[in-house]
C-alpha cells in the first residue's frame, strides 16, 4: 500500500527509508530460495501429442514436477498412461527433461533435452531423445511463442522394424492470452512436423492445431480446446494379450477435455 511521503524532513525521510528498506532487502532475499519446486496433476480426456491421440481417444492420467535452480537451469519429469499401439504394448510415457531458461530484456529463451522413456515396452526399442529451443514474449496479457524440437537419427524413430534410423524435427507456434479481470484464458497453437519417423506415422509431414479455452479456480485449471490435424493415421497391432487391434483415427479432429491441479 502507499502512503504519503511529503509530511516528511529530508532527513526524517532518509531514515524512514533506511528503516523500512533493510528488514525488507533481508525478507526478500530470504524470501527468493535457490530451488523452487512445483508440480501438476491432470485428467484428460484424450491425450493428443503434436495432434494424435496417444490413447485410442480415452481418458488419460497424467502428472508431473519440475526443480528449477535460480541461475535458470532446471529438471523435469512428466508422465502420461497411453495405449498400446504407441510403444508396444507399454501403457507409460515417461518423460525426462534438463534445460536452461533465461529472460532478457522481456524474451525469454530456453534449450534443453527431453528424453522419451516407454516402460513395460516388452525389450522393442522405443526409447528416444530429442533436443529443443524457444522463444517467447509477453505483450500486455498476451504471450507469443516459438519452438523447435529435432530429434537425431535413431532406431525408436523408424517406422518399421527393418527400417533405416530416422531423424524428425517439429516447428511450432503459440499464442496464449489471459482476459484481464476474470480468471479465462484463450490459446491457439500451430505445428508441422517433418518426417518420415514413426512420430509422422512414416509420412513426409503433416500439420496441426489446436484452440482452447481455460478457467482458473485456486489450484484448479478447467480446459476445453479442439484440435485438428491435416492426416489420417490409424494404426494396425497386437495388444498385450495377443489380440490383433486396429484403433480409431488417432489424428481426427475433437474436443478435448482437462481438469489439472497445480502445486
Amino acid at each position: 500500500m502507499r502512503k504519503s511521503i511529503l509530511g516528511l524532513s529530508a532527513s526524517m525521510l532518509v531514515g524512514a527509508l533506511a528503516a523500512v528498506s533493510a528488514p525488507a532487502l533481508a525478507q526478500d532475499a530470504a524470501a527468493t530460495p535457490d530451488l523452487t519446486v512445483t508440480g501438476n496433476a491432470a485428467v484428460v480426456t484424450d491425450y493428443r501429442f503434436r495432434g494424435i491421440s496417444q490413447t485410442d481417444k480415452r481418458v488419460a492420467l497424467q502428472g508431473g514436477i519440475t526443480v528449477t535452480h535460480s541461475s535458470g537451469f532446471y529438471v523435469s519429469t512428466w508422465g502420461s498412461s497411453i495405449d498400446d499401439y504407441v510403444a508396444n504394448g507399454g501403457d507409460q510415457e515417461l518423460d525426462l527433461i534438463a534445460g536452461y531458461s533465461k529472460t532478457v530484456s522481456g524474451i525469454t529463451f530456453d534449450g534443453g533435452v527431453l528424453y522419451y522413456y516407454y516402460p513395460g515396452s516388452h525389450g522393442a526399442n522405443t526409447d528416444f531423445f530429442e533436443p529443443y529451443a524457444s522463444v517467447k514474449g509477453t505483450f500486455g496479457p498476451a504471450t507469443a511463442k516459438v519452438t523447435v524440437n529435432y530429434a537425431p537419427k535413431q532406431h525408436a524413430l523408424s517406422f518399421s522394424g527393418s527400417a533405416p534410423r530416422e531423424d524428425n524435427v517439429y516447428l511450432a507456434g503459440d499464442l496464449s492470452a489471459s482476459i484481464p479481470k476474470t480468471p479465462l484464458g484463450v490459446s491457439a497453437h500451430l505445428g508441422h512436423d517433418f518426417g518420415p519417423s514413426y512420430l509422422t506415422f512414416g509420412t513426409k509431414s503433416y500439420t496441426d492445431w489446436n484452440i482452447g479455452a481455460t478457467y482458473t479456480w485456486s489450484h484448479l485449471t478447467f480446459g476445453v480446446s479442439y484440435v485438428d490435424t491435416n492426416k489420417n493415421f490409424i494404426a494396425s497391432y497386437v495388444s498385450a494379450d495377443g489380440t490383433a487391434r486396429t484403433t480409431r483415427n488417432l489424428s481426427k479432429g475433437g474436443v478435448v477435455g482437462s481438469i489439472t491441479a497445480s502445486f
